[in-house]
């Protein structure tokens, strides 16, 4: 069961252990991801180099793969990755950045989920249709459709991978294997800020590094997600200072936060 309470117990044991979180991501949310889960209490590192990406899983406790900025070197280092996480039993986190709008991306995002090492994937309803259906296109890494949409996509995929699928959206929507939630809280504003979906994916490293339930992890990190973008939207004028009181919401985060704001429901 989900409450503020349950999401609470996941920051507290982040703050406390700062579990490593290897990031192999994007040159756009390099310094984005990496702040955000310095703010939130975890040690980020952002490695690609394929001579040290399975030695770099070793010591870590999630890997998050962001498929946002290919080439053929990188692709090989995120299969190493996910190789060693499989053999480590580290969770991993794939985020199919822009799946749907070329073949690169959607076979590249296939080929990684074909591993079996992938534990999460977080995308909007238009990156996970598109890993569905090939019929399905994106607008850039931008989505064309609600979360809701993405549904069948996304139980199909918990079905033929055994993974979670986070699906981000007005309401989020989280599917497991045995259950799915669905997150209500966030802001506008946030889709205005280049990155803060990619952060989104990091976070959810985070937390599934400390919670053996990935639905929960993926809710979890969606719920503080949400949360503090409320937060950070209430007192700056527009997307830039948003993206700097984002931060300080993460830093700041108390229990009490998420027991006024959390909205979660069974989906």
């Amino acid at each position: 069961m989900m409450n503020a309470a349950t999401v609470w117990a996941d920051v507290e044991r982040i703050r406390e252990v700062g579990p490593v979180v290897h990031n192999l991501t994007n040159y756009v949310v390099m310094n984005t991801t990496a702040n955000a889960l310095l703010a939130l209490g975890a040690s980020p590192v952002m490695a690609h180099a394929m001579e040290e990406v399975e030695e770099m899983v070793g010591i870590a406790s999630a890997v998050v793969i962001n498929i946002g900025t290919l080439d053929a070197v990188w692709i090989e280092a995120m299969e190493r990755a996910l190789e060693a996480a499989a053999a480590g039993r580290v969770p991993a986190v794939l985020d199919p950045v822009g799946a749907g709008a070329t073949r690169l991306r959607t076979r590249t995002a296939h080929r990684l989920l074909e591993t079996g090492a992938v534990t999460i994937v977080r995308g909007n309803a238009s990156e996970i249709g598109a890993l569905h259906s090939e019929g399905v296109r994106t607008k850039g890494v931008d989505s064309l459709a609600g979360a809701e949409t993405a549904r069948p996509a996304a139980e199909a995929m918990v079905g033929r991978y055994g993974c979670v699928v986070s699906v981000s959206g007005v309401e989020d929507l989280i599917v497991g294997p045995e259950s799915a939630l669905r997150i209500a809280n966030g802001h506008p504003m946030m889709t205005r800020v280049t990155g803060l979906g990619c952060t989104a994916s990091a976070l959810i490293g985070a937390f599934a590094a400390v919670n053996p339930e990935r639905t929960l992890a993926a809710a979890h990190a969606m719920a503080v997600m949400g949360v503090c973008g409320e937060m950070a939207a209430e007192t700056c004028p527009g997307p830039g200072s948003l993206q700097v009181r984002f931060l300080d919401a993460l830093y700041a985060l108390e229990h009490g936060d998420l027991a006024r704001r959390l909205r979660v429901r069974e989906a």
